[in-house]
């Protein structure tokens, strides 16, 4: 939308209006309780799409008026509806060299060379009038309408033939393909990690987890919802006729932009089948430890665990804390020739050279602690366990650690201190515990604050009371001075933090990527001693403290203060 700024030097530079005009017409606009705009069509200065004319002119790109434009079905579809509506673009008309496209803002570069890529055309800009570009949006509805009452009518002819037939035929129907295909480019194109595929009683909803939170992307109509599912259990190799159990499968796409695997997993819910895909991108670079966000006194301690030739390293946290990422980090370091590295998991999320990765099968019998007895024949240095869920699998794992091998793997526990108990639970005794155990570190992901809308704003005095009603922020003041973070503890106010205020580069959400926020517990002699004691998680966590450990909320208010994340964050997922 053009602003009054925008259209004012517009009027002025043609000379529709003059200035003393502009002020006239602006009291009487105000006066009759009208927008500025709104008055200046109603009076027949100029309507919008003469305004938007001259405003294309000032961008020097052609204008299009696309007011009863019908467009081709096939041109319409190179771009998805999704990725239409959320940019303000439509593909309008197309020739062997060129793709010509309608939008609201020329400057979204980023979105044309997405198209580019795509088509393999050259792309041509025109803008539009955001009423315009509205009504031709709708033209991917109407398109989505017929689609449906195709499928229903094709639903009706086949009837007599065998279900498993049917939904075959839809399967491989084309609009199906372009439905499917739309949510899962889209998906791709906005670096979404999971996909949810919700039938309701009269609508399908799709949603989208991206950088760790659900957002709608899509509403569907339910007559495509067994199209749907067919197609994805068809791609995955799954059961077309099977709607009463649960199925999990995989499968790929691969092209020249990306190669991403795409874990499937189906379940029967009350309006029909639920289908969630997990999204994992084969052609992303392994991070360092750097990038995924450890301060430089962890980085240390962790450095240092890594390097002894055996115990057992730790990573805690709840599902999709990026964990595993971690791992795979520290496996990526640990890589050479003169090393024999295995691992048990479920799944395997990334292919790694050189690393000998086994998937567990519970189906037929291979199972964390079966795959792990295996491994330990295959004359490891190293052993990777994707997860310790149970006593034998505990147990295995904690005795290669004390014969010789460095074992990574990962517990549900909240923080790090948590990991002790959780494996006494386990009948692990807490001698062997004390003995084998080199780090613990738990770990979250915060969401981090887009580059392109971060704005500082103070800390106020009512904001710190309500932060010292939550937490012990006169301690997390005392960390942030100790790690450089601010210049004295004592200086509560006025104290700069950072925030997003949203733009089109983060979906208005003030928000882009991730990062990892953490807590590490070395295990020393005072540590060992008062495990072997069977001492508190209370007092563990007192003595870690005075070793240096830096607490995850105070790690994330580290980061806050350092203009990577926000505060709201870091209460968002360190509250319990």
């Amino acid at each position: 939308m053009l602003e009054e700024k925008q259209i004012e030097q517009l009027l002025l530079d043609n000379q529709i209006l003059t200035e003393n005009e502009i002020k006239k017409s602006k009291s009487e606009a105000s006066a009759q309780n009208k927008p500025w705009k709104e008055y200046l069509h109603k009076e027949k200065i100029i309507n919008e799409e003469a305004l938007f004319d001259l405003y294309a002119k000032s961008l020097q790109v052609p204008f299009v008026n696309l007011e009863n434009v019908t467009i081709r079905k096939d041109i319409l579809n190179l771009i998805p509806e999704t990725i239409a509506e959320t940019h303000k673009v439509i593909a309008f008309d197309q020739n062997d060299l060129e793709i010509k496209i309608a939008s609201l803002d020329p400057s979204d570069l980023e979105i044309f060379d997405f198209i580019k890529k795509k088509t393999g055309k050259t792309v041509k800009i025109y803008l539009t009038t955001p009423v315009m570009l509205q009504e031709a949006l709708k033209q991917y509805h109407k398109g989505l309408k017929a689609t449906v009452d195709e499928i229903t009518h094709e639903e009706k002819d086949e009837e007599g033939a065998s279900e498993k037939g049917v939904l075959k035929k839809l399967a491989r129907d084309l609009p199906v393909i372009r439905i499917v295909d739309t949510i899962l480019e889209y998906a791709i194109f906005e670096d979404a990690s999971d996909i949810h595929i919700e039938p309701t009683e009269k609508e399908i909803i799709v949603r989208y987890r991206i950088d760790g939170v659900l957002r709608d992307a899509m509403t569907l109509p339910k007559q495509i919802h067994s199209g749907i599912v067919a197609r994805i259990k068809i791609l995955s190799n799954l059961k077309l006729d099977e709607h009463r159990l649960p199925q999990d499968g995989r499968f790929k796409i691969k092209n020249k932009e990306y190669n991403v695997s795409f874990r499937v997993s189906i379940i029967p819910v009350f309006d029909g089948e639920k289908i969630v895909l997990r999204l994992l991108d084969e052609t992303s670079q392994i991070l360092t430890l750097e990038q995924l966000g450890f301060l430089p006194n962890p980085l240390k301690i962790i450095k240092n665990a890594i390097k002894k030739p055996h115990g057992m390293i730790l990573v805690t946290g709840p599902t999709g804390s990026g964990k595993t990422t971690t791992l795979y980090t520290i496996m990526n370091m640990l890589n050479s020739p003169k090393v024999n590295i295995s691992t048990i998991e479920d799944p395997i999320e990334y292919r790694m050279i050189r690393i000998n990765q086994t998937q567990v099968n519970p189906k037929i019998g291979l199972t964390f602690a079966h795959g792990l007895r295996a491994l330990l024949r295959q004359d490891p240095n190293i052993i990777m366990i994707g997860e310790i869920r149970d006593n034998e699998t505990a147990e295995i794992g904690v005795h290669s650690a004390m014969t010789g091998h460095l074992v990574l793997s990962t517990l549900h526990t909240n923080d790090a201190v948590s990991a002790i108990p959780r494996l006494t639970e386990m009948n692990i005794p807490p001698f062997l515990i004390a003995s084998t155990t080199n780090l613990i570190m738990a770990q979250r992901l915060v969401r981090k604050i887009c580059i392109h809308c971060i704005e500082s704003y103070e800390l106020t005095k009512t904001n710190v009371k309500r932060l010292e009603e939550q937490l012990d922020f006169e301690n997390i003041l005392e960390v942030l001075e100790r790690e450089n973070a601010i210049d004295s503890a004592k200086t509560i106010t006025p104290l700069l933090f950072y925030r997003g205020h949203g733009c089109k580069e983060c979906n208005h959400e003030g928000y882009k990527g991730r990062i990892g926020i953490y807590e590490m517990m070395a295990v020393d002699k005072e540590v060992a001693n008062l495990i072997i004691n069977k001492a508190n998680p209370e007092k563990l966590e007192e003595q870690a403290k005075k070793q240096g450990m830096i607490t995850m909320i105070q790690d994330g208010f580290i980061k806050a203060k350092n203009g990577i994340t926000t505060i709201e964050e870091v209460l968002r997922v360190t509250k319990e």
